[in-house]
């Protein structure tokens, strides 16, 4: 997955280093205009002070969300983080305190307002070095979790497309077996078609979408090889209408609903009639297919018979969640698919 440039190294680097320098400069543009032209003697004191203690503060930053929230909090190690936490406490309470003790003419430490100048500057530091690193960890979880999902679904989508292929495949080579034996002119039309077909099925079904005059055409070719091959037991009406603007669509989606059609309403149906329309209209795809069909015992049906269309409901799911319609019916001896497809 391909991400911005904020998420790169440098970016959130730079991002840190920003957020801190504004922070540190942040109290001398906001101090009042009308300062003491004679600063105190401590002034440059206090001004170097200044500069280790948000240093120190920077470094609990990330020593909580680095080290105490990963290690203690996520391991509901919570007397230990308390720990940790008031040991740091003391550390920049003992750092102040060092430093008036030290640096300061008075020598004298005013122990209350050290206490409460450390206590809330350190619990200033402490929540948003929480909110931080838990709301980093968040997003990256919801972030693996999205990766984890699109693996997922490309997985499943190329199971799905080979499930298809194969049994397709099965259908036309044993098309061409019967020609063979029937020593037909129209052999070697059809051993064109099929290599066009199967030149399609290699290098473009991995593609997400396809052009739908392809499709259109990988569609047209089938049926002339299914014509071919049941000739005038089978009475076929085909009106696929290719339009002019160059839409897009999942590849091989259409083909199961052909497929399924010709592998039962042919062989023992009398009068055997399959007619396929296809039209666009206001960027609506309609697709409809329908054959007659025959009843059979169901202890001899075939253990894949409608696997085909199983997979391309899943398929639709996945892909065009709330832009399809699709209407499967069986009545009056007609087995019916209308297929509605929002086309982008």
């Amino acid at each position: 997955m391909k991400q911005g440039w904020y998420n790169n190294k440098w970016a959130i680097t730079a991002m840190h280093i920003f957020a801190w320098v504004l922070l540190f400069m942040l109290p001398r543009l906001l101090k009042p205009s009308y300062e003491d032209p004679k600063p105190s003697p401590d002034h440059d004191a206090w001004q170097f002070f200044s500069v280790i203690y948000f240093l120190a503060l920077i470094g609990f930053f990330y020593l909580n969300a680095l080290v105490y929230i990963p290690s203690f909090v996520y391991k509901k190690r919570y007397l230990e983080y308390a720990a940790s936490i008031l040991t740091v406490l003391l550390a920049l309470y003992s750092l102040r305190y060092a430093f008036e003790m030290v640096f300061t003419e008075a020598h004298k430490v005013d122990v209350k307002p050290a206490f409460l100048f450390t206590f809330f500057t350190a619990f200033f530091i402490l929540s948003t070095s929480t909110a931080f690193q838990m709301i980093r960890d968040r997003l990256r979880e919801e972030r693996l979790t999205s990766e984890k999902v699109n693996e997922n679904l490309q997985t499943e989508l190329s199971l799905l497309r080979s499930q298809v292929s194969p049994h397709f495949m099965f259908n036309v080579l044993n098309n061409m077996v019967a020609l063979a034996r029937k020593k037909s002119d129209a052999l070697e039309p059809s051993l064109i078609k099929l290599s066009s077909l199967m030149r399609y099925m290699i290098y473009e079904t991995d593609e997400q979408q396809v052009e739908l005059a392809k499709e259109i055409d990988y569609l047209q070719s089938y049926i002339d090889l299914q014509q071919q091959r049941f000739g005038k037991n089978v009475t076929i009406s085909s009106k696929l209408n290719a339009p002019e603007t160059g839409y897009q669509i999942e590849p091989m989606l259409l083909i199961p609903f052909v497929e399924n059609a010709f592998k039962h309403g042919t062989g023992m149906i009398q009068d055997a009639l399959i007619a396929i329309n296809l039209e666009v209209q206001d960027n609506v795809l309609y697709f409809t297919v329908r054959n007659k069909y025959m009843d059979l015992p169901q202890e001899i049906k075939d253990k894949t018979s409608g696997i085909g269309l199983v997979n391309v409901s899943r398929r639709l799911n996945l892909l065009y969640n709330q832009q399809y319609k699709l209407d499967i019916r069986k009545q009056d001896g007609w087995f019916s698919v209308l297929l509605q497809l929002n086309l982008h």
